[in-house]
Formats: C-alpha cells, sequence, structure tokens
C-alpha cells in the first residue's frame, strides 16, 4: 500500500511540474494558437541597448495546492498508526505546499533580455520578451510585431535593392 501511494505521489508531482513548465513564455520564438492568423502591426526601429533580465516566476497557487495535496497523502501514508498518520500528512501537507509553491515560482521563472529601442519616428521604448533564436545587439534594425496587445521584437529583414536593369 506504501509503495503504491509513494508512487503515485511521485507520479502526480512529476505531472504538476510538467504542466507549470508549460504555463507561460515570454519568448518571441513562440507564438500562441489565439495569435496564429492574426493581422498583427510591424513598426521599424533600432536596438539602443540590450541587458539581461530575469523574469518572475508565478504563483498561481496551483503549485504549493499540489505539493500539499502530495505531501499529505505521502506523509499520510508513512506510519501504520492513525495518530502518526495524520500528524505526518499534516506535516507532509505543509512541507509539500512550501515546496511547490518554490517549485512552480522558479519553474516558471525565464531568463530574458530588456530591449531599449528607438522607433522609426523618434520616441524611446523598452520591452521585456525571453531570449529567443535571434541575438540582438546595439544598432540592430529590428521590428516590432504587436498582436493581441503583447509586442514581440525580431531582427528586421535584410533587403536589398534590386539589380539595375
Amino acid at each position: 500500500m506504501r509503495t503504491k501511494l509513494s508512487t503515485t505521489a511521485t507520479l502526480l508531482a512529476a505531472l504538476s511540474l510538467a504542466f507549470l513548465a508549460a504555463c507561460s513564455t515570454t519568448s518571441p520564438d513562440v507564438i500562441k494558437p489565439g495569435d496564429a492568423q492574426r493581422m498583427s502591426q510591424v513598426a521599424d526601429a533600432v536596438v539602443l541597448n540590450v541587458r539581461p533580465v530575469v523574469v518572475e516566476g508565478s504563483q498561481s497557487g496551483l503549485g504549493g495546492t499540489a505539493g500539499a495535496v502530495v505531501g499529505g497523502i505521502a506523509g499520510a501514508a508513512s506510519t501504520g498508526n492513525p495518530r502518526g498518520s495524520a500528524m505526518a500528512g499534516i506535516v507532509g501537507a505543509v512541507v509539500g505546499g512550501v515546496v511547490g509553491n518554490a517549485t512552480e515560482r522558479f519553474g516558471t521563472r525565464e531568463d530574458a533580455i530588456e530591449i531599449l529601442l528607438q522607433l522609426s519616428n523618434g520616441e524611446r521604448r523598452a520591452i521585456v520578451q525571453a531570449k529567443g533564436s535571434e541575438t540582438l545587439n546595439p544598432g540592430d534594425a529590428v521590428i516590432l510585431v504587436t498582436t493581441g496587445g503583447k509586442t514581440r521584437v525580431m531582427l528586421a529583414p535584410k533587403v536589398t535593392a534590386p539589380a539595375a536593369k
């Protein structure tokens, strides 16, 4: 019985972590399904500066709740004494909740960059996004693609002049 509960608890914890890891990203390389096949606004800009930042992870409560459930089950299953099982279940739930919350926060945390931009009209803007497949450097021509209120920065396509006839 104890082995079956431990296996179930481990499986639940692994599934919770996988779910949390897939929850959110600010990567310019990831497009949400609702943003596909939508017309986007595009603006030209030049990169002034790029610096590394960290996007803090979320704390929705899901990690803490899942951890508390798994910890409570594992704790309650750890002793044969009913009174001891109840106490171990409570301690397991508290510890599991704390660990689950920390796991969610650090599991959804992202390394990102803050990009300072100068638009073609002279205005300056800053945007934070996860590191993508492109490396942005000061002086790079970029485009800002805005869809559904969210903007991502990507290198501007290289344009070559047509050959003279």
